[in-house]
């Protein structure tokens, strides 16, 4: 059996959010060195602050100064940080209740090892040298045996608030295709599309998944499809996305290879966009060194009747 491919793979986007009221605050707040909670209906402070309260759901907006000191209600040890986190060194994960807050904060807690770190410990906050109103602003807590810290005293509204943020998603991890895939994989490099037949439905798919998705039986028999195919449906892209270097407006389509019984998605080039259309005739476009098609373009043939295809739509 040949060796199944594997290989590192990184999902990322950033997520862009405005913020209502509070939630402003609270980071404007976390830039001007000062903690921020909001009061319930029942006189709690909550740190962080919610914009509804989790009892009545009504809306709060009743804003608390706590102080920048507090106990460590529960933690767990990080011996081995991941890119991102607070901390390159080992540290402790750590809800704090701050001093006049009934909630606690989860942050990183900086200390020298897990024997130092117990329930009750006092800490303090250690501020960001530079802040831009982010929980980062906060760089982490550490161990402080000094009495409780005093609020800042903020009075009035800050100037300039933080209205969004934008927080980067990002997933490492290491994908491995499986074997119907790995041959599917090897297929693209020699420029063949492989996909694999149900025998019980006798349906192609491609790529194939090691399985029939309709009768869940496993599949092994390899089927070349294509080159050629058919656009089943299809949408125009207005958004330059990051790192792809296509030109704006252009088109992703659903492509029913030539055998197949599942329309595979590929990028239409070669035509005007607003000449795409569905049952359009398409054939891969190699570029040198690609381990699967650059893009597909029109063959010239008639459109295919849309019978043909409507039931990979």
């Amino acid at each position: 059996m040949p060796e199944v491919l594997k290989a590192p793979l990184v999902v990322e986007f950033p997520f862009t959010r405005s913020l209502g009221p509070v939630q402003s605050a609270f980071l404007t707040g976390l830039r001007e060195r000062v903690v921020l909670g909001v009061r319930t209906g029942d006189g709690r402070v909550l740190v962080p602050p919610v914009e509804y309260d989790p009892v009545t759901a009504e809306e709060i907006r009743d804003l608390v100064e706590v102080a920048p000191t507090g106990t460590v209600t529960t933690w767990a040890w990080n011996h081995a940080p991941r890119r991102g986190q607070p901390l390159t060194t080992p540290f402790a994960w750590a809800l704090v209740r701050l001093d006049g807050a009934d909630t606690a904060l989860l942050h990183a807690l900086d200390a020298p090892g897990p024997d130092t770190v117990h329930t009750g410990m006092r800490v303090r906050v250690r501020w960001a040298a530079e802040r831009t109103g982010a929980i980062t602003d906060i760089a982490c807590f550490e161990p402080y045996d000094g009495p409780p810290g005093e609020p800042a005293r903020h009075t009035g509204a800050f100037a300039d608030p933080v209205t969004g943020i934008v927080a980067a998603a990002r997933l490492d991890y290491t994908y491995a295709p499986g074997r119907a895939q790995t041959a599917y994989i090897n297929a693209l490099t020699g420029r063949r599309t492989v996909g694999e037949r149900c025998p019980a439905c006798r349906k192609v798919y491609v790529p194939p998944r090691g399985a029939c998705p309709t009768c869940g039986v496993a599949t092994s028999e390899q089927v070349e499809v294509g080159p050629r195919g058919t656009v089943t449906t299809f949408c125009i892209v207005n958004i330059k996305a990051k790192n792809l270097d296509i030109a704006v407006p252009y088109v992703y389509a659903h492509i029913a290879l030539d055998g197949a019984d599942l329309a595979l998605h590929g990028r239409i080039g070669g035509i005007p966009y607003d000449e795409v259309r569905m049952g359009l005739r398409v054939e891969p476009v190699w570029t040198e060194g690609a381990r699967y098609p650059d893009h597909y373009r029109p063959t010239g043939e008639p459109d295919a009747d849309y019978d043909t295809y409507k039931e990979l739509l």
